[in-house]
């Protein structure tokens, strides 16, 4: 379970375009009508159902976890008529398609999700500032151990999380899920037609968000996906589950230990920080959600998930 959590919380076959085209459509506003607002709805599945521990004073604008830069290419012996050949650019995997809808600009972004999920969802479940930025940063630390809180798109779920007691061990306690279930209904009831369209106008923001978060030669859209499959992937947990406080050293004992709960399972505190979502919210949530999310893939990429 990580140790940054917080306490209150997817016809007919397709050519594959190359990444320069697909890029260079995005950036010229065409991008998928097919593809279904997994924006809205991994975070509001993923990023909602989070976390129990807190983060603690951690800046608002720092950095996500980016992968070390590419080692530059080695220099051409002397002499040699040879140029040092670049890297090639991954192939995209799940390109986008052409939309007829206008795209989105930034300022468009908080009324166009405000008319899809109602002021009282937007007001209770999500953080508008920077939204793009905040979404595609939380889909990618979902496949990682940490999804830094601070780059949440959603608010955090209301209440505490409960621990309980069972042969003399910590554990989940039985009425935790409750606190997710508003969010999971949400989630449920999302009009995917609307959710659709509305994926594809606000596609060329998150590319872009991406892009800017260091990532220059990745397609968002396979990362999404990517990140699906792992959370469908997410093993079905004996419950209850045992907890364990992590070691804290030092002459100061924490004033909220309930903050500091990881699993006792070393398979389970292994997992990603999306997977351990899906453990966390109890096993008819987590049934719920990977239903959800398996939809949601079809709609991305017209095939079913792995198995």
């Amino acid at each position: 379970m990580s140790r940054y959590d917080s306490e209150a919380i997817p016809g007919a076959p397709r050519r594959r375009p190359a990444r320069g085209a697909a890029l260079a459509a995005h950036r010229s506003w065409s991008i998928a009508t097919k593809a279904i607002i997994a924006g809205a709805l991994v975070a509001l599945i993923a990023g909602g159902v989070f976390l129990w521990r807190q983060q603690a004073a951690t800046p608002a604008q720092a950095p996500v976890a980016t992968p070390p830069p590419p080692a530059e290419p080695a220099p051409a012996p002397v002499g040699s008529a040879e140029p040092t050949a670049l890297e090639p650019e991954p192939a995209i995997k799940y390109p986008v398609e052409a939309a007829t809808a206008p795209p989105l600009a930034p300022t468009g972004l908080a009324s166009a999700l405000t008319q899809l999920l109602g002021r009282k969802a937007i007001a209770d479940f999500l953080q508008i500032d920077e939204f793009p930025r905040r979404f595609v940063a939380t889909v990618d630390n979902l496949g990682r151990q940490h999804a830094p809180p601070m780059l949440w798109p959603v608010r955090p779920a209301p209440g505490r999380f409960t621990v309980a007691q069972a042969d003399g061990a910590a554990v989940i306690g039985a009425d935790n899920g409750a606190r997710y279930t508003p969010l999971v209904l949400l989630a449920e009831t999302v009009d995917a037609r609307r959710a659709v369209d509305l994926y594809a106008r606000m596609y060329p923001l998150l590319q872009q968000a991406y892009e800017e978060l260091g990532f220059p030669k990745a397609y968002f859209n396979d990362r999404l996906v990517a990140v699906i499959d792992l959370l469908l992937a997410t093993p079905d947990a004996s419950y209850p589950i045992k907890l364990q406080l992590t070691e804290v050293k030092g002459p100061v004992s924490s004033e909220r230990p309930w903050t500091r709960y990881e699993f006792a399972d070393p398979a389970l505190e292994s997992l990603s920080a999306g997977q351990k979502i899906l453990v966390r919210v109890g096993p008819v949530n987590q049934r719920r959600l990977k239903a959800r999310l398996a939809e949601i893939r079809r709609e991305l990429t017209r095939s079913p998930p792995p198995r």
